[in-house]
Formats: structure tokens, C-alpha cells, sequence
């Protein structure tokens, strides 16, 4: 079964470079596991997903009793209501149902909400198991807890990768430390990226709501229908009343542009936002509008996503609505990863290529330079997320970074 994994890796990586060399990006192939769902996943984790805050001592210790399980400590799940209850359980369950993810034990302080996540993770088909603390206490649950997630990781470790075709991919994006260099190369190096391969058949997601302030007017024009437009505007103005509005002091010079941004010569949120549009390419239009950590439902294409522009959260919502790579452009350096999704530097910036290097997957400063295409960047990117799929680990995974932060819309009860 190894062997046969080793055979499908090596014919994936010849035929993938031959595809780059030639430019057929029709024939671009990756490995990954393929999942009950029928998803690819490029990572095969078991996850020990805690319900709540309560519950995190004792997903941490299940963990750290069975050694390759991941436990996803997190600080809500508790008095939550509403909108904000429905966006937690969705955040849960999309995390748990993440092609990256093999199998799941969830553990919460009581069975109800428990089952809830659980019953929700099972639709994909893949092994899940749920325990509540209350009645058994913390050393029996993670006994309990713990003997499911070893059988669960030696099943897993046995899963072998296959070859699927690049196609089959679904890919996001978000930007962080952003500078003048972003807009003009590491950003439109994922739009590149995204004109080549969306039109292929991958998901493509984007998002940072706030961020697109000021140039709301283009991103609404890259609707694929005037339906979607007005779903899109909608979410933003929303968005710009009801938060920023309702709650700035003065203006966003607090918080958008950051101060990093400001360092970096961003002066005003419209730059900022000239340049995160950017990494939709030149070609393709969203045809839907998410709500966050929700799926898309509406096949292959390029998608937005109501999400926060930090960098946590953002990466967090768009692992929950099932993305499995994420491509993320920065200037000054940002050192952001995630738990289940290995997260793709890029930079344009050569400082942060002196001072950051460990940081950055991508390296596209060539393109300031002059000596470097963004059509070559596209492809260099491609060939980074080809590798990472096949078993490269990103900088941020090779450094430990495992951010994940969940989105919380108002105080609980």
C-alpha cells in the first residue's frame, strides 16, 4: 500500500512537471486521500475537536496520549445563541468535515451540543465519535476518548494517497501584512494562479470584507450576475453599518490600515483594498456570496466569503466551508498557519526575504526586480501548491504555526 502511494507521488510529480513545462495546465496532477465524500484532502489528520472551552484540557490530553492526533483547543462554545451559535456549530462541524481530515473524536462538557457536532461531521461519512465529560468526569472521558482516537490513527496511517487531478482542489486566499509590494506582485501572483486554474474546474474562495472598502464598487462588478452582486453588496453594507459604523471610535486608522500596512506605505484602506482585490486574477467573477464557514454549493468557480481580514479568523472560516489549501500573499511578513490547512506563503517584498526567509514558501521578488514575470510567478505558485498537496509542509506547518481562531459575532448570554 506504501509503495503503491511512493508510485502515485513520483507519477504525479513527472507528469505535473511536464504539464508546467508545456503549459497544459489541463494536465496538472496531485496526490491526496479521497474521502468518503468523494473530496480530496491533502492532509490526513485525526482531530480531537473540544466542543467548548471547557473541554479543552481534556481534548489537549487525549492528544497527548496518542501521539499524531491533533487537538483543536479553541476559547468559545458556551451561552452562545443565535446567529452566533448557528456560525460556531458550522465553524465545528466544517472543521471536522475538512477533506484534511480523516477522523474526528469531539468532546464536550455535555452530550447535546456534542451529538450536534458529531451528527454533522457523520454526513461526510467519515468515522466520528463524541464524548461528554459530565457524568464520567475528565480522567474516564479521556481514557475513553483516548482509546477511539488511537484506533482511529492507526486506521488513518494506513489510508494511502492516490492520484487525482488538480482540478479536483479547492483553493483560498487571504492576504496579511500587507505593503506596497503586495498589490504589485504577490497579490496578483494568486490571481494569476486563480486565472489559470479556475477555469480548470478548482474552488476558489476570497474573503476579508472590511478590506474591500473603498473599492466595493469593482468587487461588485466581478459578480458572475447581477443576483450575485447584489447578494455580494448587501453582505458588505451590512457589514459597513452594522459593525464598522456602529462600533468605530473615529475611523478604522486603529485598526485598517495596520499599522504595519502604514509601515509598508499603505496610507488609506482604498490602497489596501486596490490591492487585495488583486488576488482574483484579471478573468474570473464570483458566483456566489458565503456566509461565513459556509460551503459552497454551486460547483467549480471562484467564491466570496463574508469574513473578518484577520488573518486567524479568516483562514479558520475558509477551512471550515471545506478548502483545503490556502494561498496567502504578504508584504512586511506574517508568520500565520493553521491546524488543518497548510497555509502557502508568498512574498514580493525582498526586506522580508532578508529578514523573514523561514517565513516565505514562494519567493516572487523577482518581479519588482524586473527579471521575473507574473506569469511565471503564477506557475512557481502552482508548483508550490502542487508540492504541498503531494506532502511538502509549508513554512508556517515546518515552524509550528497552528492558528485557529474561531469567529464570534456578539457577547454570549
Amino acid at each position: 500500500m506504501q509503495m503503491n502511494s511512493e508510485k502515485a507521488i513520483t507519477a504525479a510529480r513527472a507528469q505535473s512537471k511536464a504539464a508546467l513545462a508545456s503549459r497544459d495546465y489541463g494536465k496538472l496532477a496531485v496526490t491526496g486521500w479521497r474521502r468518503e465524500s468523494g473530496r480530496v484532502g491533502v492532509r490526513n489528520h485525526v482531530v480531537i475537536l473540544p466542543l467548548d472551552d471547557l473541554s479543552n484540557s481534556a481534548s489537549e490530553a487525549v492528544a497527548n496520549n496518542v501521539k499524531g492526533a491533533l487537538a483543536l483547543p479553541h476559547a468559545y462554545g458556551r451561552l452562545q445563541f443565535g446567529a452566533d451559535l448557528d456560525l460556531f456549530f458550522r465553524t465545528l462541524i466544517g472543521i471536522g468535515s475538512n477533506p484534511n481530515v480523516a477522523a474526528v473524536v469531539v468532546i464536550g462538557i455535555e452530550e447535546g451540543w456534542t451529538k450536534r457536532v458529531v451528527d454533522g461531521i457523520a454526513k461526510t461519512g467519515k468515522p466520528v465519535t463524541g464524548f461528554g465529560i459530565e457524568g464520567h468526569g475528565d480522567i474516564a472521558t479521556i481514557a475513553r476518548a483516548s482509546y477511539v482516537a488511537k484506533e482511529y490513527l492507526h486506521w488513518a496511517s494506513e489510508l494511502p494517497r492516490e492520484e487525482c487531478a488538480m482540478s479536483e482542489l479547492w483553493v483560498s486566499t487571504k492576504c496579511g501584512e500587507s505593503d506596497t509590494t503586495t498589490g504589485l506582485s504577490s497579490c496578483p501572483t494568486v490571481g494569476n494562479m486563480y486565472d489559470k486554474l479556475i477555469p480548470l474546474g478548482i474552488y476558489g474562495v476570497f474573503g476579508e470584507t472590511s478590506e474591500i472598502t473603498g473599492a466595493e464598487h469593482l468587487a461588485k462588478a466581478r459578480a458572475a450576475t447581477p443576483e450575485v452582486a447584489e447578494k455580494w453588496y448587501k453582505m458588505w453594507r451590512a457589514y459597513q453599518d452594522d459593525v464598522i459604523e456602529a462600533h468605530k471610535t473615529d475611523d478604522l486608522s486603529d485598526s485598517q490600515p495596520t499599522k504595519g500596512n502604514i509601515a509598508g506605505g499603505l496610507t488609506t484602506i482604498e490602497e489596501k483594498a486596490l490591492g487585495n482585490l488583486e488576488k482574483i486574477g484579471r478573468k474570473s467573477k464570483f458566483i456566489d456570496a458565503l456566509e461565513p464557514a459556509e460551503a459552497p454549493a454551486k460547483g467549480p468557480g471562484l467564491y466570496y466569503m463574508d469574513t473578518s481580514s484577520a488573518a486567524a479568523e479568516c483562514v479558520t472560516l475558509m477551512a471550515a466551508g471545506g478548502y483545503v489549501v490556502h494561498t496567502f500573499p504578504t508584504g512586511q511578513g506574517n508568520v500565520i498557519g493553521n491546524p488543518i490547512v497548510p497555509v502557502i506563503k508568498i512574498t514580493g517584498n525582498p526586506k522580508t526575504m532578508r529578514t523573514m526567509a523561514e517565513h516565505i514558501d514562494v519567493d516572487v521578488t523577482g518581479i519588482l526586480r524586473r527579471d521575473q514575470t507574473l506569469e511565471t510567478a503564477g506557475d512557481a505558485l502552482i508548483g508550490m501548491i502542487q508540492r504541498t498537496a503531494n506532502g511538502r509542509l509549508t513554512a508556517a506547518e515546518a515552524l509550528g504555526h497552528r492558528e485557529f481562531v474561531i469567529t464570534k459575532l456578539y457577547r454570549s448570554a
